[in-house]
């Protein structure tokens, strides 16, 4: 069974929010999290507000990595303002909770001493936080500023975007098809914009369609590597095979391809207990965390699916991709290919034997 998702905590992001509508930044954040781009949105949006127009290089201070240090944190935030009010101190990639004790009261001294006319922004890029509800370094920085954790996005909010995103390049779309498009490219909207900017500049009438998406998105291996399973669950197995010999000829992992198979199998047979139990779609969606109209419909499909496998096959199925993924990792090279191969026809034709 997939895990339980916890509720997300956004009240850092409404904080941040509402000190940008009302022009008050606080003197310190620290942002962290999987979506880049609400990060670098925000950040922007930060500049705009801080930094005049055609001053920035003197009132902006900025460090990446190496070029980060304590004592250049403390000339940064030292610096006065020229023809401004505020400055703008980021530091990307500085480990924060890395740096000993010393070093970590030493930032705490800093912090508590902020000058008023300084914002100082810990931006989190490569590197990943480690956050420790103890630790009173981040219990100063909650005080003082924000910690916010920028978050993929769930579905609806995500198509509502993209829906967005077309509207200003002067296209419209489906709430369905834009999920099709986040099935497809996955949801980091860093990739979305991109693919969105490609298919508004290309698509030859207003409204953008599904077959404009297929046409000219490039979609992701994992979301090839579903339809493939999809088609082989649906009695399609000339077009399973087609797709998998395409991504084997593209040199796509087949541990990232059966990573996807084993998890469209647990779907299937999670799917078919939960209509043997009674349990209804918006249960199952619950789940397995699926969120917006094209993951409904896509629940829809793994539901209507399961009811021509028995359970027995759908635990066998699970089992044999598990069983496959052990000899995948311990095959020579060059023979990982035929694993999966073989676990397509046995698959295929264990489909028909249970039928």
């Amino acid at each position: 069974m997939p895990p339980k998702r916890k509720k997300a905590d956004n009240s850092a992001m409404r904080e941040l929010k509402g000190d940008l509508k009302a022009g008050t930044p606080k003197p310190v954040y620290l942002f962290y999290g999987e979506e880049a781009f609400l990060r670098d949105y925000y950040l922007d949006k930060l500049k705009a507000l801080i930094l005049p127009d055609g001053l920035e290089d003197f009132n902006l201070h900025a460090a990446r990595g190496k070029e980060c240090s304590l004592d250049w944190i403390e000339q940064a935030v030292d610096c006065l303002p020229m023809m401004s009010r505020r400055t703008l101190v980021t530091v990307t990639d500085f480990d924060l909770f890395a740096q000993g004790e010393k070093g970590r009261d030493r930032l705490m001294e800093l912090l508590g001493a902020l000058p008023e006319y300084c914002t100082l922004v810990f931006v989190y890029d490569l590197l990943s936080p480690r956050l420790d509800g103890r630790s009173k370094l981040l219990a100063l920085l909650k005080k003082l500023g924000g910690v916010v954790d920028f978050q993929r996005q769930d579905g609806e909010q995500l198509t509502d975007w993209i829906c967005r995103q077309f509207k200003k390049a002067g296209k419209s779309i489906d709430t369905r098809d834009a999920g099709y498009l986040v099935f497809l490219c996955g949801d980091l909207m860093h990739d979305l914009s991109s693919e969105i900017g490609k298919i508004a500049a290309y698509c030859p009438h207003d409204r953008v369609t599904r077959e404009d998406i297929d046409a000219l998105a490039v979609p992701k291996v994992d979301a090839v590597a579903f339809k493939m399973t999809d088609a082989l669950a649906g009695k399609d197995f000339d077009r399973a095979a087609s797709v998998l010999a395409d991504l084997l000829h593209a040199r796509e992992s087949p541990v990232m391809i059966l990573s996807v198979m084993g998890k469209y199998f647990r779907q299937l047979y999670t799917a078919r207990l939960y209509l043997d139990a009674g349990r209804t779609k918006g249960e199952y969606m619950e789940l397995w965390g699926m969120r917006g109209g094209y993951m409904e419909q896509q629940a829809q499909r793994l539901l209507d699916a399961a009811r021509r496998f028995s359970p027995a096959w759908c635990r066998y199925a699970v089992r044999r991709c598990a069983e496959a993924d052990a000899a995948v990792k311990s095959a020579p090279r060059g023979q990982d290919g035929e694993v999966l191969t073989a676990l397509l026809v046995e698959l295929a034709s264990g489909r028909r034997a249970a039928v």
